[in-house]
């Protein structure tokens, strides 16, 4: 992936995916983000690379776009668990890179039920 450049700052996106990744911890209920064992799976029998579950870019006016991949706890309210991630990442990244958040689009793609 390419460097993302904002307000006269090159940002490489694994400095910006850490950030979302370590926020991430601040959120209940999240029992996983990004790469799973089943995606790492379908990678290897598919043989492509798939993506590691925080993805980011830049919109046409220069905001930050941020997609988070998580699995949930079943039983946990789905919109709350959406509004919490987006309000951590966006503290997150606005805090520590100091560059306006236009989206954060929160993908679940699993639920983990308890043993």
């Amino acid at each position: 992936m390419k460097e993302i450049n904002i307000a006269g700052m090159c940002i490489a996106p694994g400095v910006i995916e850490t950030i979302v990744s370590i926020a991430m911890r601040d959120v209940p209920n999240i029992t996983a983000v990004g790469a799973t064992p089943v995606n790492g799976l379908m990678a290897v029998l598919s043989g492509k690379t798939l993506p590691q579950g925080i993805e980011v870019a830049t919109d046409e006016e220069g905001k930050l776009t941020v997609g988070v991949h998580v699995e949930v706890a079943y039983g946990t309210p789905l919109p709350e668990i959406a509004a919490a991630v987006r309000s951590v990442v966006y503290d997150a990244v606005t805090t520590q890179i100091g560059v306006p958040v236009g989206k954060i689009d929160v993908y679940v793609d699993g639920i983990q039920f308890k043993d």
